[in-house]
């Protein structure tokens, strides 16, 4: 499982338990020790990863940040935590003090959903205010996800980092402006758009007048651009889904992939607990199954492009493999077939997306 996918299936599992984890210290357990885990550190290992790491601040002896990242005995990530229901806006100073004093080059402040990435952009040695890397778990984007692959062990480098730190800071701060002004749009921003189109002097009657036509051209001009990805994206899809069907068929109606196909006991087993799932959500005779070398496919409508997920039960492990709305696959590791019910509301949407 690659880095994009492990971090996916953790950003489920933590959706899914969160509501049962209760204190801070249940937090740093079921949401931020498994993410450090994610980045391929080891947290049982203090040449790794230091619990409670000291930090002397002035005249305070023996204050404590949650975790240090060490690299060759020297911390260079510290990570404070928090409970995941708190705001983290009121407890950066608390980063900030540690960051000082020790020789960490980045900090992230986190309550297990929201991750904040700092540095020492602006001063050296001294914390920034605002980070250069932030993220809600929840809702990861892929290009957030590119970045944090440079704090996993395995990529970690300083200087590359700090390289792009920069860079990602003023992207991030750009994006807020941006964001801001299309929303509610400034005299200075819209000012300037009426100059392009109106040509006698633009007073302040004129400019209460454009602000509001600027905010709606942004926002229908980006509403087009959604709408062509979209039309774009479907195509593309169908085109693919089409190429892969009559590839499917051609292997499928071929008198060796037949020979080699046995539909195991298991496999019924699994189909009929998902056909049950499905009972009161779509009509269970349009529940469907093909068997193939690798894998047995669960289908609506006996169609290839309605894919409602897949069950590799052919090697040594056993996976479940949910379709996304995008018919994008991610595989779960299951122990067998009684694991498939906590899928189950996964599996209903997926089926329920085909009738949008």
């Amino acid at each position: 499982m690659d880095f994009k996918d492990q971090l996916r299936q953790l950003s489920e599992r933590i959706v899914r338990l969160k509501d049962n984890v209760l204190t801070e210290e249940a937090t740093k357990n079921a949401m931020i020790m498994p993410f450090l885990q994610v980045l391929g550190y080891d947290v049982f290992n203090p040449l790794e990863i230091v619990p409670e790491f000291v930090s002397d601040i002035g005249t305070k002896k023996g204050e404590k940040i949650d975790y240090a990242i060490m690299q060759n005995g020297q911390p260079v990530i510290l990570v404070e935590c928090k409970h995941h229901a708190q705001n983290l806006d009121v407890h950066d100073g608390q980063l900030l003090r540690y960051f000082h004093v020790s020789k960490a080059k980045f900090g992230i402040l986190t309550n297990g959903i929201t991750f904040r990435f700092y540095s020492d952009l602006v001063e050296p040695n001294k914390m920034d205010e605002k980070p250069f890397l932030e993220f809600k778990i929840d809702s990861i984007r892929d290009q957030q996800i590119e970045q944090l692959k440079k704090f996993h062990k395995s990529y970690f480098n300083i200087q590359e980092i700090s390289e792009t730190a920069e860079v990602l800071m003023y992207l991030s701060e750009l994006r807020a402006v941006v964001q801001r002004e299309i929303t509610e749009p400034s005299d200075d921003f819209t000012r300037h758009f009426a100059k392009l189109v109106y040509d006698s002097t633009v007073t302040q009657k004129v400019l209460d007048r454009f602000r509001d036509l600027v905010r709606q051209t942004f926002a229908n001009y980006i509403n087009e651009l959604i709408n062509e990805r979209l039309q774009l994206a479907m195509k593309a899809q169908d085109e693919r889904a089409e190429s892969e069907s009559t590839v499917v068929k051609q292997v499928e109606d071929s008198p060796d992939a037949k020979n080699k196909i046995t539909t195991t006991q298991e496999e019924l087993e699994g189909y009929i607990i998902i056909r049950s799932m499905l009972h009161g959500t779509v009509d269970l005779k349009r529940v469907t199954y093909r068997d193939q070398q690798t894998f047995f496919s669960l289908l609506l409508d006996d169609n290839n492009r309605k894919p409602i997920c897949r069950l590799w039960y052919n090697g040594t492990k056993k996976y479940i493999g949910i379709i996304d709305a995008a018919k994008n696959e991610m595989k779960h590791e299951i122990t067998g077939n009684d694991d498939l019910y906590q899928f189950q509301e996964q599996i209903k949407s997926t089926v329920l997306s085909y009738a949008q």
